[in-house]
């Protein structure tokens, strides 16, 4: 079983917290009985998880040697120039050695997504800019952590997609089977 889950903002990837106070996890949803994380979403991002009931599946999309393509709709605080998105897509030197190629574009006019809780900050002087980009290998906070590289720190971080599959229209908190098609 492999099942499409549009994760929320502020909730963890996980079925149960010990922090005091909890925070929000994935058991408030109805999720099916059986099934874990392939992979992982930040506590502060939104979008596409993929939950599985079989282990080799959920080894072959999450495993950076098969190099699953994953799909982000990123508001970036500035306006992306040539240089910074040349660096995207050539591959950003962080901390922890260069990352891939990613393939990067504006996204004009920007993405008409669900309103965030809370909302993204807003500042009249600062200019903002959404970017599509997939990458093939996933660090810890990677996306993030590039966007910053190039002087473009994120402010909103939406994974639209993992491989083949799509978030295509679920709402927040609403999850769907994935097709074999898919």
């Amino acid at each position: 079983m492999l099942i499409a889950f549009n994760k929320p903002f502020n909730v963890l990837c996980q079925f149960t917290d010990r922090s005091d106070p909890p925070r929000r996890t994935l058991a408030e949803f109805g999720l099916p009985p059986g099934v874990y994380p392939a992979g992982r979403l930040d506590h502060d991002s939104e979008g596409l998880l993929l939950l599985t009931d079989d282990g080799p599946l959920a080894h072959r999309l999450t495993d950076p040697r098969h190099k699953q393509p994953k799909t982000y709709w990123v508001q970036v605080e500035g306006e992306p120039d040539t240089a910074a998105m040349a660096s995207l897509r050539s591959g950003v030197e962080l901390k922890d050695g260069r990352t891939r190629p990613a393939r990067v574009r504006a996204l004009t006019p920007p993405p008409g997504l669900w309103p965030r809780d809370p909302p993204v900050r807003f500042r009249r002087t600062v200019p903002d800019a959404w970017l599509e980009l997939t990458i093939t290998e996933g660090r810890n906070r990677q996306v993030r952590r590039m966007t910053a590289a190039v002087g473009l720190p994120t402010l909103r971080l939406v994974r639209v997609g993992i491989g083949p599959i799509a978030l295509d229209g679920l709402a927040p908190g609403e999850h769907r089977p994935v097709t074999l098609s898919e």
